[in-house]
C-alpha cells in the first residue's frame, strides 16, 4: 500500500471538477469511435453466427430462434433437393422437409425439454434424408 493514495473527500472533489471540465471535450471525439467500435463488433458477430449456421450473412435474418441451425439445414437440403435427378424422391423429400421445418417452428413455443427432444427427433430424420441423398448423388 505504500505510495498509493487514498481517495479523500477533498480529493474526490477535485476529480469530479476536472471531470466536468475534460468530459465535454473527449465526449465528440471518444463517442463516433466508440460506435463505430459497436457497429464492428456487431458485423463480425453475424459473420460468426452465419459460419456457423452455414448461410451467406445476408440471409442470416431469415434464421432465428432455438430451431436456427435446423432451419438452415433444412433450406440447405432442399437447394440441394435441386440436383436430384430422382423427381419421386424429390418430391417425397420436399414434403418432408414441409413437414420437418413445421416442427421446428411448433417447437419454439414449446418447454424447454419438450422442444429439445422435438429438435433431435428433427435432427435425426435430417440425418437419414441426407444420407439418402448422398447415396442418390452417388456420394455415399
Amino acid at each position: 500500500m505504500a505510495g498509493r493514495q487514498r481517495l479523500t473527500p477533498g480529493r474526490a472533489k477535485n476529480l469530479v471538477g476536472v471531470a466536468k471540465v475534460v468530459a465535454p471535450a473527449l465526449i465528440p471525439v471518444v463517442a463516433p469511435l466508440a460506435v463505430r467500435a459497436a457497429a464492428l463488433v456487431s458485423d463480425r458477430y453475424d459473420v460468426f453466427r452465419a459460419r456457423r449456421l452455414g448461410v451467406p450473412v445476408a440471409e442470416l435474418a431469415r434464421y432465428s430462434g432455438k430451431g436456427a441451425r435446423l432451419h438452415a439445414r433444412i433450406a440447405g437440403f432442399a437447394k440441394a433437393l435441386e440436383e436430384v435427378r430422382d423427381a419421386e424422391f424429390a418430391r417425397v423429400a420436399n414434403e418432408r422437409l414441409a413437414q420437418l421445418a413445421a416442427a421446428v417452428q411448433a417447437a419454439e413455443r414449446m418447454p424447454t425439454s419438450r422442444r429439445r427432444a422435438a429438435h433431435r427427433a428433427v435432427d435425426a430424420d435430417l440425418g437419414a434424408l441426407e444420407s439418402e441423398l448422398l447415396k442418390r448423388l452417388g456420394v455415399a
